[in-house]
């Protein structure tokens, strides 16, 4: 092989490798655009009387998010400075504030990564201390 030109030989020729077409999906221009959009988990969150004062008195607000904590994250973002009535200043929920997802206190699920569904109502109840 030696005598062959550098070229032509096996272990240096140059090999053309053909781009494949693309395969893709062609969807029909009639579809609606949220067709395409991924599905939003609306969440109804009760407020208590004493937090309305900070959601323009509604005591029940419509949100999109997948957990306890990216509703808290929505409520902030709709309505800017009610995040520190709710958690201290490590993120977690006050002590003297408890939540419930469809009944259930989240402490007994998995706190704040509590995953939330489309329908789901998440309640932010204050604690009641007395003998």
């Amino acid at each position: 092989m030696g005598s062959l030109p550098l070229a032509q030989r096996p272990e240096t020729a140059s090999i053309r490798i053909q781009p494949q077409r693309s395969v893709g999906l062609a969807l029909p221009t009639s579809l609606p655009v949220l067709f395409l959009l991924p599905a939003l988990m609306t969440v109804q969150l009760l407020i208590p009387t004493p937090l309305q004062k900070f959601t323009q008195s509604e005591a029940s607000v419509e949100l999109n998010a997948d957990s306890v904590d990216e509703l808290l994250q929505a409520l902030e973002g709709r309505f800017p400075g009610i995040l520190e009535r709710i958690c201290g200043p490590d993120g977690k929920l006050r002590r003297y504030l408890n939540m419930y997802v469809n009944g259930e206190d989240i402490r007994f699920l998995m706190h704040q990564a509590t995953p939330l569904s489309d329908g789901d109502e998440v309640s932010i109840v204050p604690a009641v201390a007395g003998g």
